[in-house]
């Protein structure tokens, strides 16, 4: 019996030894096979290899964006056009011919909002002449007159703001400068001026055009007119403007969406949930869009409607560069003048696609650090946002190329294009929808860039906390595109960057640090920082501030051709090159690095300095509520101090424990998730994060404590009948602000010691 056992256990030790042996060598064929051994710079060392970096920075080719650029902007692209499928097919093309691996398109059927071609939108003055009271004094131009042949395309739609409702209204025109809540209130309580029922005619600049109609329709507009004011778009004069200059002329105009980003935006008739073939749709009439018809024109245009207006003059800071008296109306001296808007914007289900490109990681395929741009534009979209996509496309090829040589990434570097990203951040945010709970896991960071080069100044970023330092890192290996700063011995982008964009202490001391501002919305990281917290960073170079412009002068125009770009944006592409180097180096390191290259602490003094601006502004105000801070800034020194300790611990890591890696890098890559609200901020269940979001006021502004900061505004604007539950509300957020906080620090403690 003692013999048969002995036997037995032989046997099957025999077979388990036999079965490990087997399991090994047909593990070691698998990975072999699929690449998976081949060499990652961040497999074994702490830190990227070196030469594959200069590599990288080397293979980016001014010639071949300028080539690109040349095709996407040679017909316009509006969203679900054919235009924009040729783009699409372009892309991916691209992309699987230079090896990129699997190449796929995702369609979502959404909501898009078009012009009537037949019967464009037009605005009419009317009034009396010789007892005739509707006669038409004057009609807007319907499209934007050709100043040079390569605009003159059958294609080319009219001016038009996405998804104004269509319709006949006139009344008197009031005048209200930028169309933001301070604008409106000084007209209405201040100088006692009739809204209700008028149009009102609002400039564009200072804050995202849909903020300035949901203020229209709160404060009673019938409808509302935006148009770009020489102020804002042309201020070194009328007189030299595109195409002899990059100043907008006076027929130029600005489309764009209306879609409120400070909500979420995505597919208007799939809120929350992603517009695949199975989505229920809830009606049009139920779906959050604007209420009242709104048109762009050009200041050409807009002097027409202002002159003769009657009303106070308005105050000096509200006075644009027409050659008018601005007044605050309602209505003109002549008083039997008024204004008709004909506005035939109509909306339809069209369908957009994304084109996601991949390079699998070799050591953690299950990461990925996401490269990402859109693809449609209003008409040519040279800036906006071709010279982004110009340079994405050269920089899948660059990577690609490395992965021909030998190397691999250890984590997966996904590039996506976008669509329907101007008719409201669409296809990103549907894709976010789609997959949000595996991209939760998964994403490292969301690398964005729109509109590449909109100006040769420095460099512009916006990003999270944690990745404030790569981006500096970064930004000192890249060589300065401009030549006249090399000649002044700054020879890195970095160097301009902290000059020109200079970071300030609150004593407006500079810290010798460029400023990064932290994301609000307006572009496809939205949904990545809003919806499932990635940590993420929008890049660009920028024109000088200084000029006091809102966009650079021929955003959304007709005017923003390939000759725009290369006779004055950036003439030889050696900008676009750069923000490929950076893009690309940004990308490499994320991808490579052993150890995640975010710097954790700085997050911890981010938060320091938010509380700072609460106390600071609002610190008397709870005092006299009987109202302590004294949670809210425990929370936030214990998360400071959390965030120090972890990075030491993340500083002394050896990188050939890959568990220990693992669980170190997925602790960072969590931290930005733990901000992560599932019921969403009060009415915007779309924005998630408490503690990052674009502001109510201004979606292109991000604000930190969001609801909070809400809540107080919403408290100091109150009428006495509702001052108390909103001050109810702001306790609440308060609460909620302080919990995260808390939470936040537990998830970078020790497994066990939380």
């Amino acid at each position: 019996m003692a013999l048969h056992v002995r036997m037995v256990a032989f046997l099957v030790l025999s077979c388990v030894v036999v079965g490990l042996g087997l399991g090994f060598v047909i593990g070691y064929l698998a990975f072999r096979n699929t690449g998976h051994w081949m060499k990652s710079s961040g497999d074994i060392e702490h830190v990227v290899d070196e030469t594959v970096s200069r590599r990288l920075l080397a293979e980016i080719n001014p010639q071949n964006i300028k080539e690109h650029l040349r095709f996407l902007t040679s017909r316009p692209h509006l969203s679900g056009t054919e235009g924009d499928r040729r783009v699409v097919g372009y892309i991916h093309d691209h992309w699987m011919g230079v090896g990129l691996d699997p190449v796929k398109k995702f369609p979502y059927k959404v909501l898009l909002s078009s012009p009537d071609i037949n019967h464009p939108s037009f605005i009419e003055l009317h009034g009396g002449n010789g007892g005739h009271r509707d006669r038409v004094l004057y009609r807007t131009q319907l499209y934007e007159k050709i100043l040079r042949e390569e605009q003159n395309q059958s294609d080319v739609v009219p001016p038009f703001n996405v998804y104004s409702k269509p319709g006949v209204v006139q009344g008197k025109l009031v005048y209200v400068n930028y169309g933001r809540f301070e604008d409106f209130e000084y007209l209405k309580k201040k100088k006692k001026v009739q809204i209700d029922g008028t149009i009102c005619i609002a400039r564009y600049g200072k804050l995202f055009r849909a903020n300035k109609v949901f203020q229209a329709q709160t404060y009673g507009c019938a409808g509302l007119i935006l148009y770009t004011d020489p102020a804002d778009y042309a201020v070194a004069g009328t007189d030299t403007v595109y195409p002899y200059s990059w100043w907008l002329p006076g027929t130029g105009v600005q489309r764009g969406t209306l879609k409120k980003s400070s909500g979420g935006l995505g597919d208007p008739l799939t809120p929350i949930y992603p517009s695949i073939e199975s989505a229920y749709r809830i009606s049009e009439s139920d779906a959050e869009l604007p209420e009242i018809p709104v048109h762009p024109i050009g200041y050409g245009d807009a002097r027409e409607l202002l002159s003769g207006m009657a009303g106070e003059e308005v105050p000096e800071k509200w006075r644009g560069m027409l050659n008018i008296t601005y007044r605050t109306g309602p209505g003109h001296v002549n008083r039997d003048r008024y204004v008709k808007m004909n506005i035939s914007t109509h909306s339809y289900l069209g369908t957009i696609e994304n084109v996601v490109g991949f390079i699998e990681g070799a050591v953690e395929p299950d990461r990925y650090v996401i490269i990402g741009n859109h693809h449609d534009a209003w008409v040519f979209g040279a800036v906006d946002p071709s010279s982004g996509t110009a340079v994405m496309l050269e920089l899948a090829r660059a990577f690609a190329k490395l992965v021909s040589e030998g190397w691999r990434p250890r984590r997966t570097v996904v590039f996506c294009a976008w669509g329907a990203e101007e008719q409201g951040i669409i296809g990103s945010r549907e894709w976010v929808e789609q997959f949000g709970h595996l991209l939760s896991d998964r994403v490292v960071a969301y690398l964005n860039v729109d509109m590449g080069v909109q100006g040769r100044h420095a460099l512009r970023a916006r990003a999270l906390p944690m990745l404030k330092q790569l981006i500096f890192d970064v930004a000192k290996r890249v060589p300065n595109p401009d030549d006249e700063e090399m000649k002044k011995g700054r020879k890195t982008v970095y160097d301009t960057w902290a000059l020109r964009y200079s970071e300030k202490y609150p004593n407006n001391t500079a810290t010798g640090k460029p400023r990064v501002p932290v994301l609000g919305s307006g572009s496809d990281f939205a949904p990545f920082v809003g919806g499932i917290g990635v940590t993420s960073v929008d890049l660009r170079f920028h024109y000088d501030e200084s000029l006091g412009i809102s966009s650079y002068p021929l955003y959304h125009s007709v005017y923003e051709t390939f000759h725009l770009y290369k006779t004055f944006i950036d003439p030889q592409f050696k900008f676009s090159a750069a923000l490929g180097q950076l893009w690309g180096e940004l990308a490499l390191r994320l991808a490579d690095q052993a150890v995640l290259p975010f710097r954790v602490e700085d997050y911890g003094h981010a938060v320091e300095g938010y509380f700072g601006e609460v106390e600071t502004r609002f610190g008397r105000l709870f005092s006299e509520k009987n109202v302590s801070l004294d949670y809210f800034r425990s929370a936030v020194k214990s998360f400071s101090l959390s965030c120090e300790r972890f990075q030491q611990r993340a500083n002394g890591i050896d990188p050939t424990k890959q568990i220990l890696v693992r669980q170190v890098n997925d602790q960072m890559m969590q931290l930005e998730r733990t901000f992560i609200d599932p019921p969403g901020l009060p009415n915007r269940p779309a924005i998630r994060h408490v503690l990052f979001a674009p502001s109510t006021m201004d979606s292109y502004t991000g604000i930190s404590f969001p609801s909070l900061a809400d809540s107080l505004f919403d408290f100091e604007h109150a009428n006495n009948e509702t001052k108390a539950h909103r001050w109810e509300e702001v306790k609440k957020q308060l609460s909620i602000a302080t919990f995260f906080v808390q939470a936040a620090s537990a998830s970078l403690s020790p497994p066990t010691h939380f």
